[in-house]
């Protein structure tokens, strides 16, 4: 089944597909074979514009609106997860933050460099003690003469290994909390009192890394504040609303993907005279995979829809971002049962694949907090 979108957007998805296809495919063994993202790829996306695309002209981007942006994301997800990565560093979380809440010196000083691939950023939000229930956030910020000094410790926080600039959520008001209580920070790499304790090599893939950072009275001025004082709790949420339906559209991406490669393997593949096809067991992974991949499209296209009209989208990022993560892992599963022991062996697409979609049910936000977050809202009525 065909999901209509505008002509343009459209015609978009197949100018992403082929330059995908074309140009990026080539990198996705050597990314897991290296174990880091080679710089000719950055090079790539940044000559071809897809680095920084949603981000305004003004700042060096196209201005992509946010439909447009996820099927990007969806088709870069056909290749590898990475790439997905590589394209919301430059345009999600952390440059979206300072658009929307950055001062015009923030603006200035780090959304084109962010956008351009020249300066890498991280969002530090989670903590041991405060992950999805991120109102729990411990490390805190105490005003002093000069600016700000925070103490505290971070964890899981993608690419903060190498990244240039962190936005660092903290406490700023204890009695306060999550209302009005915590603030955002822009804290730059090499910043005394900013250490990179610990890094992690993913399940996924040896490229992505999550990192532990640890802050002892480390010194900011008050211009690293983002935003006003007291407001970093309703920055973080609104950014992991957008970041959330971005990881449903790489799930899709993904799943297509993986549907595409199920079904050419099964017309393919010979057993006892037969092709895979012929087999019901096998027409059904495929027809189940099919159904539950174009509903979570649907329902991720709608929920982009939305935000692109300036509407309200609800619980509607959650609900498409826990359906479509569940779902990629149940499509990359039925993947490898088709292809077999061919599906178990490092290198191939269908293993890399298989590895790679047990993040999403993780990070950006739980399943299980996608689902108190669904039925807080209904059960409000």
């Amino acid at each position: 089944m065909e999901i209509r979108l505008p002509p343009e957007v459209e015609e978009l998805r197949r100018s992403v597909r082929s330059f995908a296809e074309g140009e990026l495919e080539p990198f996705a063994e050597e990314i897991d074979r290296k174990g880091r993202v080679p710089d000719a790829l950055w090079t790539k996306l940044r000559d071809a514009g897809y680095l920084g695309v949603r981000l305004p002209e003004a700042y060096g981007g196209s201005g992509m609106d946010f439909l447009s942006y996820c099927v990007v994301v969806e088709e870069l997800g056909r290749i590898h997860r990475v790439l997905t990565l590589m394209v919301d560093a430059t345009n999600g979380l952390g440059p979206n933050a300072i658009l929307k809440s950055g001062s015009d010196e923030q603006r200035e000083a780090y959304v084109r460099p962010i956008g351009e691939g020249r300066l890498r950023m991280a969002f530090a939000l989670t903590e041991p003690e405060a992950g999805s229930d991120a109102a729990g956030i411990r490390t805190r910020a105490r005003q002093t003469d000069g600016g700000w000094s925070l103490t505290g410790r971070k964890h899981y926080i993608s690419g903060a290994d190498v990244a240039d600039l962190i936005c660092v959520i903290a406490v700023t008001d204890p009695e306060k909390g999550a209302r009005g209580g915590v603030t955002a920070f822009l804290v730059p790499r090499g910043t005394p009192g900013l250490t990179v304790t610990r890094v992690d090599t993913t399940i996924g893939s040896d490229a992505v890394k999550l990192a532990e950072l640890t802050f002892e009275d480390c010194e900011v001025p008050d211009g690293a504040v983002l935003g006003e004082v007291g407001n970093g709790f309703r920055i973080a949420m609104q950014t992991l609303a957008e970041g959330r339906l971005c990881v449903a559209c790489a799930c899709v991406g993904m799943a297509d993907r993986l549907l595409a490669m199920m079904s050419a393997h099964a017309r393919e593949r010979q057993t006892f005279g037969q092709p895979l096809a012929s087999r019901q067991a096998i027409q059904w992974m495929i027809a189940d995979s099919a159904v539950e991949m174009t509903v979570a499209r649907s329902l991720a296209y709608e929920v982009a829809g939305r935000i692109v009209a300036r509407e309200d989208p609800g619980v509607g990022p959650s609900m498409a971002k826990l359906y479509a993560s569940e779902m990629v892992g149940r499509v990359s599963d039925r993947a490898v049962q088709v292809f077999g022991g061919q599906g178990l062996i490092r290198g191939f697409p269908v293993e890399r694949f298989y590895r790679g979609v047990r993040h999403y049910r993780i990070g950006e936000g739980s399943s299980e907090m996608q689902r108190m977050i669904i039925a807080r809202a209904y059960l409000k009525g």
